[in-house]
Parts: structure tokens; C-alpha cells; sequence
């Protein structure tokens, strides 16, 4: 397995896993109340900086398992990244015009915030997700 493969394994492993915490948490903490009153921020911000630090920490011991130029890329991996990124900026884009939206019609900053986490989430999960369909099946087709 490639390591950008590996890479993107542990991108969706690490923000599903993140993503999941946080909305258990809030969830957690709705009891009968509306959940737009629940104190959401800390959470937030804690398991997007967790998120950060375990994917820095899982590429850096994939790096030193793999040995001495496990990490190298070729012009394939360059071109499967760029390809996949886009993908994923796509998501983003649409995020955004959602939250601009939510924004507009002045919801709460509950809503807009939680939109914004899931816009994240979703774009690194279909990026990833794209990057190893496209290692599987050996890339992209040249147009």
C-alpha cells in the first residue's frame, strides 16, 4: 500500500473518529434542552486540535515504521493529490454557500459553526475516500 494511501486511511479514520466524539459530546449534553443552548465551542475546538495532533502523530509513526524514503512520491501520487483535493475543495465550496445561507437568514452560531465542523469533516472523508479508490484502481484516466 502507498504511503499517501496510508496517509489518506488515517485521514478518514481521524476525522470520522473526531467527528463522532464531538456530536456524541454535544448530544451528551442536550438532555431536554434545545441543542442550539448547548456549550458546544470547547468541544469544538478540543477535537479538531485532537484530530490535528493524531493525524500528525499516525503519518510520523507510518514514516518511521516504513523505513528510510517510505514517505518519497512520484508524479502519480502528485497527480492522484491533486485530483482528490479538488474533490474535496468541491464539498467545501458547498459548505460555504451553506453557511453563507445560514448566515443570511441569521440562525444561530450553533447551526453556522456545526455546518462549518461538518463541511471539514465531509471534505476530508470524500477526499480521502477518492484517493484510495484512485490508488486501487491504479489512478486516473488520462483525458
Amino acid at each position: 500500500m502507498a504511503f499517501e494511501e496510508k496517509r489518506a486511511w488515517v485521514m478518514i479514520v481521524v476525522s470520522v473518529g473526531a467527528y463522532a466524539i464531538y456530536v456524541a459530546t454535544v448530544l451528551g449534553r442536550a438532555g431536554d434542552g434545545p441543542l442550539a443552548d448547548v456549550a458546544y465551542a470547547g468541544t469544538l475546538l478540543w477535537t479538531i486540535g485532537g484530530a490535528i495532533v493524531a493525524a500528525i502523530v499516525a503519518n510520523i509513526a507510518m514514516a518511521i515504521a516504513g523505513g528510510h524514503g517510505a514517505d518519497r512520491t512520484d508524479e502519480r501520487d502528485r497527480e492522484i493529490n491533486r485530483v482528490t483535493e479538488r474533490i474535496g475543495q468541491s464539498i467545501l465550496v458547498i459548505g460555504a454557500l451553506a453557511v453563507l445561507v445560514m448566515a443570511i437568514a441569521e440562525l444561530r452560531h450553533f447551526w453556522i459553526a456545526n455546518a462549518v465542523y461538518l463541511a471539514f469533516v465531509l471534505s476530508a472523508v470524500l477526499s480521502s475516500f477518492a484517493k484510495i479508490m484512485a490508488y486501487r484502481k491504479g489512478g486516473f484516466q488520462a483525458w
